[in-house]
């Protein structure tokens, strides 16, 4: 939203898919999808929206088995809060965490993958189609695409770490298909680390200057790609 990007519910994932999905990959990766939806939905103050993937979420929850991790009590506090965008993405996000700790807890930890995975490229799907295949509509938004390079490095390993599970296994092959897309962009390093630390809450966070490149015919590629 920062970078002056709109809210297109054109984009989102059709609730109505919900039922299509029956296997663990397919709720993992979707849960991932509409909890992201959600985010967006709550980011433009688009309450409706945000009910009803709530709900969507919590009906995958269920049918993985996670509905623990998705009470009422979430739901009556997101309905009683919609005009607190602070208060709902803090909800938003406990919900989302609640759900991958209480899987790791139910030693399903590959299923949490997926999940952060289907979150990880929704939102990366939603941010390219709002750049309208442009690179230079809205440069801000592009660095936010192009430092995901970074992440999807994350996500791999994250991956790697399950990869004798057969779903894992293949998402490992999309992702590496899609990470040789990203290996064609540069991030270079333009100044030296200046540390900056926080007392108060005991963190120092590095911080630095970086120039990014990316080509058209890359930024094509990935468009198609995801």
């Amino acid at each position: 939203k920062r970078s002056g990007a709109g809210y297109n519910p054109d984009l989102l994932n059709d609730l109505h898919n919900t039922s299509l999905y029956n296997t663990n990959l397919k709720m993992a990766l979707n849960l991932g999808v509409y909890s992201t939806d959600m985010s967006y939905s709550s980011l433009f103050d688009q309450t409706q929206s945000t009910i009803n993937y709530m709900g969507g979420a919590r009906q995958l929850a269920g049918k993985l088995g996670v509905l623990e991790a998705i009470d009422e009590e979430a739901i009556r506090r997101l309905e009683e809060n919609m005009n607190n965008r602070e208060v709902v993405m803090d909800i938003i996000s406990e919900t989302f965490m609640n759900s991958n700790a209480y899987l790791v807890q139910q030693d399903r930890p590959a299923i949490a993958v997926m999940v952060l995975v289907g979150g990880w490229v929704e939102g990366l799907y939603i941010a390219t189609q709002l750049t309208n295949g442009s690179l230079e509509a809205n440069p801000e938004l592009i660095d936010r695409i192009v430092y995901q390079k970074l992440s999807l490095t994350t996500v791999i390993n994250l991956l790697e770490s399950h990869r004798s599970n057969p779903d894992i296994s293949f998402l490992i092959e999309r992702m590496n298909e899609l990470k040789m897309i990203f290996d064609e962009i540069k991030i270079v390093t333009v100044s030296d680390v200046e540390a900056e630390t926080h007392a108060e809450q005991k963190i120092t966070i590095l911080r630095s200057e970086a120039e990014t490149f990316i080509t058209n015919d890359t930024f094509n590629r990935l468009l198609e790609k995801i």
